[in-house]
């Protein structure tokens, strides 16, 4: 990092230092671990405008979601800013460069919702498969299910997962964990990433495909665990969708850029992907469109998959050795 700031002060000499939760107001899990060696203070905001002046001339540390973004301007509002935590592993929603022209430590936790976000990521594929949130609305409906015609009619739709295929977008940490999960349903995994080297298909006992094209056209059901950047937004397009198998399943848990969401609506009302599950928008924090026809095949949720108590946790631990004993921040993305 190119910028000059005062290391951070602690102990008895010296004043707490002040941690920011930036786009949040629960602090209960934070607030344990960093009582004794800093003041922290919740702004619950949607932009820096809508920052307390105190946060932005004083805070020492800050620790964000995914539902606000720092450019360099809003960088710069920060006089005492030393250390920025991202809760979770994507970072597209901060100016790295300019963080780090201005002295800024950036962190992220790439392995903290690992474990998370496979379990919530097979949560969804078993969902589409066995359609489990379409009966339960069914049943809360009143629905009657007595004659063999009525349990296939609501039935519909549901099938058998072993010797499916699934076919993972990127192969990092959490692709892995949902290949090992899948491979235990008895999924036949085939997975697409360009950037990893050769070899660890054997590894992992899976299938590795040289194309987007071949992944999709062999796939009953398509998940993506990529991160999103300028050469990957809406991966999955109109043009994308037509290459898909007639009738596959998509699943999106990992940025909400990487779907063209007009492209998937129109593509579940042709018919030409049988369901579709999102906990990522394009838009967030997201608001359920009024479309005039709702989509049966579609589930959508909060942005969720990665949380949990033992995420923050670590968060708060990882920060706790920044401000108490002066270390080296862990996960440095400069």
């Amino acid at each position: 990092m190119s910028g000059v700031r005062p290391p951070i002060m602690n102990g008895p000499m010296h004043p707490r230092p002040l941690v920011a939760l930036l786009d949040g107001r629960d602090c209960t899990v934070e607030m344990p671990i960093l009582k004794d060696v800093a003041t922290v203070a919740f702004c619950d905001a949607q932009s820096t405008q809508e920052i307390h002046e105190k946060v932005l001339n004083e805070a020492v540390g800050a620790l964000m979601y995914h539902t606000i973004t720092l450019t360099r301007e809003d960088l710069e509002k920060f006089k005492a800013l030393r250390i920025i935590v991202r809760i979770g592993s994507g970072f597209d929603n901060i100016d790295i460069k300019s963080a780090g022209d201005l002295g800024i430590a950036v962190c992220n936790v790439p392995a903290a919702s690992v474990e998370e976000t496979a379990d919530s990521t097979l949560c969804h594929i078993l969902n589409l498969y066995r359609r489990t949130t379409w009966l339960h609305q069914a049943l809360r409906e009143g629905t009657r299910v007595q004659s063999v015609e009525q349990i296939r009619e609501v039935a519909s739709g549901a099938a058998r997962i072993r010797g499916e295929t699934l076919g993972i977008i990127g192969l990092g940490r959490v692709g892995q964990a949902v290949a090992l999960r899948a491979k235990a349903f008895g999924f036949n995994v085939l997975f697409y990433d360009p950037y990893l080297s050769d070899g660890i298909e054997r590894a992992l006992g899976l299938q590795r495909v040289s194309t987007l094209q071949d992944l999709l056209f062999h796939s009953d059901c398509v998940t993506l665990h990529c991160g999103l950047n300028e050469h990957n937004h809406h991966l999955i397009n109109d043009f994308t969708v037509k290459q898909m198998r007639q009738g596959a399943f998509l699943v999106n848990t990992a940025r909400g850029g990487l779907v063209d969401e007009k492209a998937l609506a129109q593509a579940l009302k042709e018919g030409r992907i049988r369901g579709a599950a999102l906990d990522v928008h394009e838009s967030e924090p997201f608001r359920c469109p009024c479309a005039p026809r709702p989509i049966s095949l579609l589930t959508m949720i909060w942005r969720l998959s990665f949380s949990s108590g033992l995420l923050l946790a670590g968060l708060g631990e990882g920060l706790l050795s920044v401000l108490r004993w002066g270390q080296e921040p862990q996960d440095s993305i400069q």
